[in-house]
């Protein structure tokens, strides 16, 4: 069969050409265009956000994890730790390693003895944070705890263990309101310039030293690289950057004095200085009841906290450098040391004292019903008179007794290393008429020249005072830190003495009061006799400070007295009395008699630095006599 003769197109439509043509246009301009979406989106993610979402890959495979450094090391003036660095294992959680996290949360709360409410609060408390960071659900856990996790660890995805380290007291709540405490960071420090480069969960010093050195003890981050695979589980380890641990702070207490301070004071509330009279160096420093640090360390609950702020002895304030009390009869150094030098008086100068002193329509009362008699100024002080010194207030007028102590540093902060100081009150004619827009009263004088009235001091002012008086006239200022090293052993800073200048008076002002100070402890009609120690001479003054009006609680005898009425007692001092080297002030709130009560706190502190001095121990104190039951004690 021969072959079909092919079709022949005899007449070609020149429309429909056109329209193929068109068709075959239209669909090489959309491969063209979609080749070159293609081509565009390659590069846009290859090229131009390559570097971008390569990072974004090595996130989703490799987990960066933060490994908080160890802060420095806090030791006493002879190189003994005080506060160093223990690990505590805190359970985190990782949003973006749990695939079903109600069921992980319910599973973990078990584990923790948690609410799993509790937990999912902590976790939508975290929700602006970063998906990678971790949250912290429950910190310093124990082994048991730790145990648990780490079996079930493969069931708990997102959940991991944080090691982090942790302080360590080793001497207990021990000068605790110096030292301070660290917690979380808060949102609001977080804003402050000082903290940059920290992030939410780091730990920061919230008082104290921890607080006002930390730039010196944080140390830096390090850096910990684990490749993880779709749940978050660790794979291997590439990388690890070693955290460098921070400084070490040198201070200039003496650990041994400070526990002998704090025991002298038990569980009463109260404050104990102890400070080197010729560099302002503070040995001791204890304000009580102290705060018990272990409950800080990880975030303190709030039945916790609502505890310490409702209790009457006010653990949460610093004594030392925050309460403000009326120094009493110490202050009479005050008085005294401006009578002397501005000539009102002469040591020889007497004055009668049948128990009281009329002024006005008043009656100013002394310490001692029966009166002391003829007194000049040694007896006066010695024996604390009230009489002679309101006689000598009257002639000084408040504007001259205001002149010296603001000259002793009182009245005004002393400018130690620490936050939230109080500046007491030194009152003037001047500061009445600012403050009350009243005119100042002549009477009110005779209640400033014994420490009453508007007097208010702090113990560390008082301290700083008595160092001045028995150091030849130089007020230092004081001194926590000798020096910072870092871990090396390489002296970074070290913090010479700091002068304020000079005081007021005379030096023969002086040395009459130096003597006369060492008579109110060694003298047998000193208020102070039951603090001396045999090998010692001790120097100083006791002094009771009144809380409320004499009247409101006369007739109810020291026991029937409601606490929070009791006057308060002070006890400032220095030894040896030849050529001083420490100066203890003690104040006992409440405890009625500067002898009885603060007078035995300052004798065991001396008794243990002369015994640390020289090596010997020196025999059991003896309890100090009670006070006459038909007199108030000075």
């Amino acid at each position: 069969m021969p072959p079909r003769p092919l079709a022949k197109i005899n007449k070609i439509d020149p429309a429909e050409l056109k329209m193929l043509k068109k068709r075959i246009d239209i669909a090489m301009a959309l491969i063209i265009f979609s080749a070159a979406l293609l081509l565009t989106r390659l590069w846009y993610l290859q090229i131009y956000r390559g570097d971008e979402y390569a990072k974004l890959s090595e996130i989703n495979r490799i987990r960066i994890q933060e490994i908080a450094a160890p802060r420095g090391n806090i030791l006493d003036r002879n190189g003994q730790p005080i506060i160093t660095n223990r690990p505590r294992f805190n359970v985190v959680w990782n949003r973006e390693d749990a695939p079903n996290p109600d069921a992980v949360i319910k599973d973990l709360a078990k584990i923790l003895h948690e609410d799993v409410s509790v937990l999912l609060d902590r976790i939508r408390a975290a929700t602006e944070n970063p998906r990678y960071m971790p949250t912290r659900l429950q910190e310093d856990i124990d082994w048991e705890t730790l145990a648990a996790i780490e079996n079930k660890h493969l069931s708990l995805p997102g959940v991991r263990i944080e090691v982090v380290p942790s302080r360590d007291y080793l001497y207990g709540d021990l000068a605790s309101h110096l030292v301070g405490y660290l917690a979380e960071i808060s949102p609001a420090e977080l804003a402050e310039k000082r903290y940059a480069g920290y992030e939410s969960g780091d730990q920061v010093g919230k008082q104290g030293v921890e607080k006002i050195f930390e730039q010196y003890l944080k140390g830096e981050k390090g850096r910990n690289y684990l490749e993880v695979d779709v749940h978050g589980f660790e794979q291997r380890q590439m990388q690890l950057q070693e955290p460098f641990p921070g400084n070490d702070l040198h201070l200039t207490l003496d650990i041994e004095l400070q526990r002998a301070a704090e025991e002298a004071m038990g569980d009463r509330a109260g404050a104990v200085v102890v400070m080197e009279v010729n560099t302002g160096k503070i040995l001791a420093m204890c304000s009580s009841p102290p705060l018990h640090l272990q409950e800080f360390v990880g975030g303190i609950s709030t039945t916790d906290w609502n505890r310490l702020l409702n209790d009457p002895l006010n653990p949460l304030l610093d004594k030392t450098i925050q309460g403000q009390y009326p120094p009493g009869s110490t202050f009479k150094i005050v008085t005294g040391l401006a009578a002397l030098s501005e000539g009102v008086v002469t040591p020889d100068n007497t004055f009668f004292c049948p128990g009281y002193l009329n002024y006005g329509n008043r009656r100013y009362g002394c310490w001692k019903k029966g009166g002391h008699g003829t007194v000049d100024f040694q007896r006066a002080l010695i024996e604390s008179c009230d009489v002679y010194f309101y006689s000598v207030g009257q002639r000084l007028g408040v504007d001259r007794i205001a002149k010296y102590a603001n000259s002793l540093g009182l009245g005004e902060k002393t400018g130690i290393d620490l936050e939230h100081e109080k500046s007491g009150v030194i009152p003037s004619t001047t500061w009445k008429q600012q403050r009350y827009k009243e005119k100042w009263q002549e009477g009110e004088t005779l209640s400033v020249a014994i420490g009453q009235g508007y007097v208010l001091v702090t113990p560390l002012q008082l301290c700083r005072m008595t160092a001045a008086v028995v150091n030849g006239g130089t007020l230092y200022q004081p001194q926590i830190v000798q020096s910072i090293t870092a871990p090396d052993g390489k002296t970074i800073k070290t913090f010479a003495p700091v002068s304020q200048g000079k005081i007021l008076g005379s030096e023969h002002s002086l040395d009459l009061i130096k003597e006369a100070l060492v008579g109110v402890v060694n003298s047998p009609a000193g208020t102070a006799k039951s603090v001396a120690l045999p090998n010692v001479l001790i120097g100083g003054k006791t002094g009771t400070a009144q809380v409320v009006r004499l009247g409101q609680v006369e007739g109810l005898g020291a026991s029937g007295i409601p606490y929070k009425y009791r006057d308060h007692a002070w006890f400032t001092s220095f030894a040896p009395a030849e050529k001083p080297e420490i100066a203890v002030t003690v104040l006992v709130e409440h405890g009625q008699h500067g002898g009885s009560a603060a007078g035995p706190v300052a004798k065991a502190v001396y008794k243990r630095y002369f015994e640390l001095k020289t090596g010997k121990q020196e025999n059991a104190a003896e309890p100090p006599p009670s006070p006459a039951k038909d007199e108030k004690e000075e």
